[in-house]
């Protein structure tokens, strides 16, 4: 039988979906990416805020009309399975099964019940059992489930519980089995990878995870995301600053630079501490690549919160931003929060922040002109004009890419390293030729 999946929403649930794919293939499944040959089709939800939860249905209504053809049987799992069970349950009896996010434990064992053709026996997601999706190289490496930072315009601690960490042991096991398999590049992620080890061992342990990923024979590249400034440590950034594999490369999630609003946020930094710890990276790493995440529009943000958001960002210079409008999420103490904005006036400061951004990344950008970097090739255009990588500055799917002109040079050159001379920008890209 043929299974094809879609995964919707973040890398953590792409790596549960890796898994539920992998378990299929141990079972003697055919992964495939076309639907209209796949016997069943599987969806990974996510159900964190509104538009993807949006999506998530739309998908599996979609997926629902090949049942009309070769399909036998539509799954759907994650996020919003878990948030919103009994009425999914109701609402789209299409769908052959409901697993959650919660009921992970269980996978196979409600699969085989649901799917009269599979033998019912125990089997377990493993993260040394996986189909991995992003490409030949490239692999993400998950650390911990859950969070336990109860922001209250958030919702995942609600979907996915408390911040458990893995055990290191296990995690090395892992990215040991990815290496030997070829891959060169490990991402390492979870909700918050700072609080990593906290809770197993008392006191935060990402950087001497690090030191261990990075003793790992063929491994090149590590990266970490999701990093929350209250929990950066000295420690954290010396490893970077010294490491050969670890990229200078830092994702911050500050949300907000207002301490009225980062109050409200329930985060666990204020406005001073978040200048600090981005002020103490870039000193001690020149050519660090600072990322960010912002909200706008929460609750009782008033023009003048959000001007000193505007005059930080410009001030700060991010290399890479994201940036979102508040989503009114039930269940979360944000929810119930009065002074709500208007729809209007979030899209007018979202839309003001990514122009601001735009402008930023260009300039920044412009001066990578002239520079050489290593970069990762990992495709080749449509056109056939170019080869496409990525450099220590790029994450797959958040940031842009390396378009590099096609000669004699790239050529049988995909899924190697090159040295990259940056001849000219395009957009959040930037342009280049093998030196």
């Amino acid at each position: 039988m043929k299974i094809g999946y879609i995964s919707l929403g973040c890398s953590k649930n792409l790596v549960d979906t890796e898994m539920m794919i992998g378990l299929f293939e141990k079972h003697g499944f055919e992964t495939v990416n076309n639907p209209k040959v796949a016997d069943i089709i599987l969806i990974n939800t996510c159900g964190f805020i509104e538009s993807a939860k949006e999506e998530a249905i739309n998908t599996i209504l979609e997926m629902c009309e090949y049942k009309k053809k070769k399909c036998k049987y539509v799954i759907a799992t994650g996020c919003l399975v878990k948030r919103y069970k009994e009425e999914l349950e109701k609402a789209i009896p299409e769908v052959d099964l409901w697993i959650g996010c919660n009921d992970y434990d269980e996978f196979w064992q409600e699969v085989a019940k649901a799917l009269s053709q599979i033998e019912e026996k125990e089997d377990n997601l493993d993260y040394c059992n996986r189909r991995i999706t992003t490409g030949e190289k490239t692999a993400y490496l998950k650390i911990a489930e859950g969070c336990s930072n109860h922001c209250t315009y958030c919702a995942i601690p609600m979907i996915r519980g408390p911040f458990i960490s893995r055990k290191q042991e296990d995690i090395i096991k892992e990215a040991k089995k990815l290496a030997d398999k070829g891959f060169q590049e490990l991402i390492v992620i979870a909700q918050d990878t700072t609080k990593y080890g906290i809770d197993l061992y008392g006191k935060p342990r990402l950087a001497s995870l690090l030191k261990e990923l990075e003793s790992i024979e063929n491994i090149k590249w590590i990266r970490f995301l999701y990093s929350y400034p209250e929990t950066i440590t000295d420690e954290l950034i010396e490893v970077v600053k010294n490491s050969n594999k670890v990229c200078h490369y830092f994702d911050i999630p500050i949300q907000h630079i207002a301490n009225p609003v980062l109050k409200r946020m329930n985060r666990h930094s204020d406005g001073q501490s978040i200048r600090n710890v981005i002020a103490k990276i870039r000193n001690e790493i020149p050519d660090v690549i600072i990322r960010s995440t912002v909200m706008v529009g929460f609750p009782g943000e008033t023009k003048e919160d959000f001007q000193e958001l505007y005059d930080f960002i410009k001030e700060v210079n991010f290399d890479k931003l994201g940036a979102f409008a508040y989503s009114k999420e039930e269940g979360t103490p944000a929810y119930r929060l009065k002074e709500q904005l208007h729809p209007q006036t979030k899209k007018s400061r979202y839309n003001k922040i990514m122009k601001l951004q735009q402008e930023i990344s260009k300039n920044n950008l412009q001066e990578k002109i002239g520079n050489t970097y290593p970069v990762l090739i990992e495709a080749v255009s449509f056109d056939g004009n170019y080869y496409i990588g990525r450099s220590y500055m790029d994450v797959p799917d958040m940031d842009g890419v390396v378009f590099i002109k096609n000669s004699d040079k790239t050529k049988e050159k995909i899924g190697e390293f090159v040295f990259c001379k940056i001849t000219d920008v395009q957009d959040y890209d930037l342009m280049g030729e093998i030196v």
